[in-house]
């Protein structure tokens, strides 16, 4: 097959060129802005009709949640209109379409992990921004996959296992928040399912995936912590209201990955072994 990625310059887009390697049996268009502007749906169009594309993987997404909520107008183009694009062109050659959603879709009041026929309810810009998206692609493609993640994280680009290991080092004492609870994913862990559901064929639907285990980021921080060998940076538990931000945070976002581990039967790792993974490779990079 003819894949399309989108966003390869990102976390999960870098991630799944290292894993194109053990999968070449296909032919890969790994893109970003440069190769491919996702937002000009007649470029779009284009690309895929004359490299005969018959798949896509969508990587790409406005993902800095705060300031969403000031660029509105771009988050909507990159989050809703050009997966819609997408969709519509992979439709157009009778491929399929596989979208990296998130957790964001749901308001986070829930008490046990979110399934995928759970109410969706957002309340951040990025949030309806992503939901919108997945309802663009589902319109538009009938073999579209719809991924929600949470959590994200990878040796490559910027991210939280990154920022609390410069900033453990940096700083004495560190506050970091208590009362949000999910589960970190490993974008790694995301890739290789990706590739998974690639090789046994596209089972249309919404899907939920991240790492097994929950945790908050309070514990997931003094994992890092551990992990990196850093023991000079005293971290404390902060309430959510002590570190107010302009987007609202879902407080539980622990998603239920039963669907997805049984239609392509996935074994997923625990979350720790996966960080434990990452950390040692970022180590090793210095």
């Amino acid at each position: 097959m003819n894949i399309l990625i989108t966003g390869c310059n990102g976390q999960l887009g870098n991630e799944m060129q290292l894993l194109e390697a053990e999968n070449p049996q296909h032919t890969y268009f790994n893109t970003d802005v440069q190769e491919l502007d996702i937002t000009d749906r007649d470029a779009v169009l284009r690309f895929v009709a004359d490299n005969q594309i018959d798949g896509i993987v969508n990587c790409a997404a406005y993902t800095a949640v705060d300031k969403a909520e000031d660029n509105q107008q771009l988050c909507d183009l990159l989050n809703r209109m050009a997966p819609g694009y997408l969709a519509e062109a992979a439709e157009s050659r009778g491929g399929w379409m596989i979208q990296v959603s998130t957790d964001y879709v749901f308001d986070g009041t829930n008490h046990r992990p979110y399934i995928e026929t759970d109410p969706v309810c957002p309340n951040s810009t990025y949030g309806r921004t992503k939901l919108a998206g997945e309802e663009e692609v589902q319109k538009a493609c009938r073999r579209s996959m719809i991924i929600r993640t949470a959590w994200l994280y990878s040796t490559f680009g910027n991210n939280f296992v990154k920022t609390m290991i410069r900033l453990g080092r940096e700083k004495a004492e560190l506050g970091v928040i208590f009362d949000q609870i999910g589960t970190p994913t490993y974008a790694r862990d995301l890739a290789a399912a990706i590739f998974a559901a690639i090789g046994k064929g596209i089972v249309p639907g919404i899907y939920h995936f991240s790492n097994e285990g929950v945790i908050s980021w309070y514990d997931f921080t003094k994992a890092i912590h551990r992990l990196a060998g850093i023991t000079t940076c005293n971290v404390r538990p902060l309430h959510t209201s002590e570190y107010p931000t302009p987007a609202a945070r879902p407080h539980y976002s622990v998603l239920d990955k039963t669907k997805i581990k049984q239609t392509y039967d996935l074994t997923i790792p625990y979350w720790e072994q996966s960080l434990a993974q990452c950390v040692a490779l970022l180590l090793k990079a210095e």
